[in-house]
């Protein structure tokens, strides 16, 4: 069988040179030849699908479309981050007035004063002086009998004495509770009507005492009043203690 095939073989190969030239030779070969029947085989099965072409360039756009129907009201979102400021806006017109309130407890007016003047010639020393001219002591907290302040109110105290100085020279002091607080002195010229003159601010607790009177040995109460001149001592309360009040 080897050596029947291979002659068969052998013998195609010879034949193919043959028939290239008849056919070279002639424009339409003989389909009822030999050759032509040998290279004219049944048809083959169809091939495998080629791969994908590559995508095309995109269309022109088409006509717009209706208007679809409203969707659905969707959820309400986070609150967003306060927003910068805006411009002051103009002033607007002022308000109507309100009603009345009620009215309020007054505040207490703590009052203690006097003001007075000397009506007798050279007071006696070492005593107190007893300012007899009444000008103004509302509260009576000045005792015209013994010359002297009695305090009513603790706070703090002004006085003050502005004396004329007549004859003689004049040297006084103003007392609180026994005690010498301040002094003056003045030297009378002869031929002339002097003033003296002194103030100090006291804080006073109730019960305390204060008044004036000339200190001191010898001819030194030269304080001096009439009908145009005058002597005068005055004292007021400036402000209480209100931790006592």
């Amino acid at each position: 069988m080897r050596g029947l095939a291979g002659f068969l073989l052998c013998s195609l190969l010879l034949l193919a040179p043959r028939c290239t030239e008849v056919a070279a030779q002639e424009d339409q070969p003989d389909p009822k030849t030999p050759c032509a029947n040998w290279m004219g085989g049944a048809p083959g099965y169809p091939g495998h699908n080629g791969l994908p072409g590559r995508d095309g360039k995109d269309g022109k756009d088409g006509l717009k479309g209706e208007k679809g129907e409203e969707g659905m009201q969707g959820p309400k979102g986070d609150q967003g981050e306060t927003g910068v400021p805006g411009r002051e806006g103009p002033r607007g017109f002022p308000g109507y007035p309100g009603q009345k309130g009620d009215k309020g407890e007054g505040a207490f007016v703590y009052r203690s004063a006097f003001s007075v003047g000397l009506t007798d010639r050279a007071p006696h020393p070492n005593v107190p002086i007893r300012f007899s001219k009444i000008f103004y002591n509302e509260q009576k907290h000045y005792d015209a009998s013994t010359g002297k302040f009695l305090c009513n109110i603790p706070g703090t105290y002004y006085f003050a004495y502005h004396l004329t100085v007549y004859l003689t020279d004049v040297k006084v002091s103003l007392y609180k509770k026994d005690r010498a607080v301040i002094f003056t002195y003045d030297q009378f010229q002869k031929n002339n009507v002097d003033q003296a003159s002194g103030s100090v601010l006291l804080h006073l607790s109730s019960g305390d005492e204060v008044w004036l009177q000339v200190y001191g040995e010898g001819d030194n109460n030269g304080i001096y009043a009439d009908n145009v001149n005058d002597s005068t001592f005055m004292g007021f309360l400036l402000y209480p203690d209100m931790d006592d009040h």
